[in-house]
């Protein structure tokens, strides 16, 4: 929740300026979650920059009806929006979203077309008892794995450390290739290999220019789900540019 019109505008332009440096491909693309009002500006400024989306970083359980405030993945979707977070953190934690109404989010995604960007990951204490695999492995069992394999080939997922976002502090670059490694080992268990392979494993938790470089390094992590750092256009173009 930041930018008001002027300077989402400004972040905007500051970014897709640069556009010709990304050396985007088909393979590595660059995914804008904008506040609700500015979804569909993102959306019509990326339709002449191929390789970019945008994506809205929530939306209801429900499809359409008396939810006074809310927004429904119908109501994105046709606003040539490709994608939407589900989960993250911070919705969990300040609005008690439950895997429960998290699964009837993603469902309600996927419905509109829309590729859903499931969120999952471990607070401290967890982290600390050594009980992030099984608290993780759960957090999959009870939304994406719900899912039909045709299903679950069209999701992203993103393992963002509860305590490495907005802390400063980041995993190793060893501890996020463990983690990354068991998801994609237990959507093979629960899918198969291929499934696995193909499916975008990204990690967020303070990612920023000066350690995105040996973060994307690792076998397992394909990608990154930047925070603050995409508030600063250039620190965002220089992440970008580091996507092997």
């Amino acid at each position: 929740m930041n930018a008001v019109k002027d300077e989402a505008v400004a972040l905007l332009n500051g970014i897709t300026d640069h556009y010709i440096q990304f050396n985007l491909s088909e393979n590595k693309l660059v995914v804008v979650a904008s506040p609700f009002p500015y979804i569909h500006y993102c959306s019509t400024s990326f339709a002449k920059f191929p390789f970019m989306h945008a994506a809205a970083q929530n939306c209801s359980e429900h499809e359409q009806g008396a939810y006074t405030g809310e927004v429904s993945a119908k109501i994105i979707a046709s606003l040539a929006v490709t994608y939407v977070i589900i989960g993250h953190s911070e919705r969990r934690q300040y609005f008690n979203e439950s895997d429960k109404v998290l699964l009837q989010k993603i469902q309600q995604a996927q419905k509109q077309n829309l590729i859903p960007i499931f969120c999952c990951g471990e607070p401290l204490e967890i982290r600390e008892n050594n009980e992030h695999f099984g608290f993780i492995r759960s957090q999959l069992e009870n939304c994406i794995f719900h899912l039909s394999a045709h299903e679950a080939k069209n999701l992203v997922i993103a393992y963002e450390p509860i305590w490495a976002i907005g802390t400063g502090k980041t995993a190793s670059q060893e501890q996020a290739q463990e983690v990354h490694s068991f998801i994609r080992n237990e959507i093979a268990k629960k899918y198969n290999s291929e499934i696995a392979e193909g499916i975008s494993i990204l990690y967020g938790g303070s990612v920023n220019a000066k350690n995105a470089q040996e973060l994307f390094s690792c076998k397992d992590i394909d990608g990154s789900l930047v925070g603050g750092a995409s508030l600063k256009a250039d620190e965002f173009i220089t992440i970008i540019k580091a996507m092997k």
